[in-house]
Order: C-alpha cells, then sequence, then structure tokens
C-alpha cells in the first residue's frame, strides 16, 4: 500500500478561514491551495500549505475542541525565527512553559530551536540536564541562556 499523502485535519467552529488567514500572514513559505464553498458566505473547508505541509480546516460547529495532546512542532533555525514565531503566533493566545503556546484559535505550538535537540542529547549527561533544568525554567526559549547552560558557546 502507498498513501498519497498525510495531512492534519484541523475542525473549527465557524472561523476556518479566519485562522488560515492568520497562519499565512506569519509562515512566509505559505499559500491557501482550495475553499469548498458552503451555502453561507464563509467556505465549508480551506486546504492551505504552511512550511511545505498542506493542513484541512474545516467549519463544523462547536462540537469539538483542541487540546494541548496535540502540538506542531516548529523547528527554528535561530534566535530572530523563535522570537518572531514566538510572539506572532501567541498574539490573542496564551504563553506556555518550555516553548509551547496556544494560539489564538486554541491550537498549541511549539516553539523549538534546532540547537535545543543537540543540547539534550549532550553526550555528557550534566551538560544535557543543566540544558533540560533551563528549558524547564522558560517560556519562550533563549538558545544563549540554554547553551550557556550546557557548557556551549
Amino acid at each position: 500500500m502507498k498513501v498519497k499523502k498525510i495531512r492534519p485535519f484541523l475542525w473549527f467552529d465557524d472561523n476556518a478561514e479566519e485562522a488560515m488567514n492568520f497562519y499565512l500572514s506569519i509562515f512566509k513559505n505559505s499559500k491557501g491551495l482550495s475553499d469548498t464553498p458552503a451555502a453561507g458566505e464563509k467556505p465549508m473547508s480551506v486546504r492551505f500549505e504552511l512550511e511545505g505541509q498542506e493542513f484541512m480546516a474545516f467549519n463544523a460547529g462547536p462540537h469539538f475542541k483542541f487540546t494541548p495532546a496535540i502540538s506542531f512542532f516548529v523547528d527554528c533555525k535561530d534566535q530572530a525565527e523563535v522570537d518572531e514565531l514566538w510572539e506572532k503566533l501567541s498574539a490573542g493566545g496564551e504563553k506556555g512553559q518550555c516553548g509551547w503556546l496556544t494560539d489564538k484559535f486554541g491550537l498549541s505550538w511549539q516553539i523549538v530551536p534546532t540547537i535545543l535537540g543537540d543540547l539534550l542529547n549532550d553526550p555528557d549527561p550534566v551538560k544535557a540536564k543543566n540544558a533540560m533544568d533551563a528549558m524547564m525554567k522558560m517560556t519562550k526559549l533563549d538558545i544563549a541562556k540554554l547553551k550557556e547552560a550546557a557548557g556551549k558557546k
């Protein structure tokens, strides 16, 4: 069996198009792909792409809500990218611990610098633990402080 594609399918009350436009405004490499007309003015569903990942969003009513059990992990190349995405995605939402946030639509995101994986997997268990301990005290992740805690330059 060869699966053509797997994409997240997001259930919104009635603001799927608004959410799509919000995400398209934040991620530089993004585009709207299609929408499915509904009887009213808003489309029933929209399909869009963020950084090469396709998403579908559906206006289906208030039956289900997002939870932090599912989140989108954003791998950021540097502090400037962490800072920008953290501020934009958390606007109107809630900033959490360890790089997690909930956007104004209730979706959870993890805004994480690429280097974090290297720091947490350092062969020296003391350095790795120091990086973990530093991360656990942060909301938005700070690369310089993480590196300092892990004894890296």
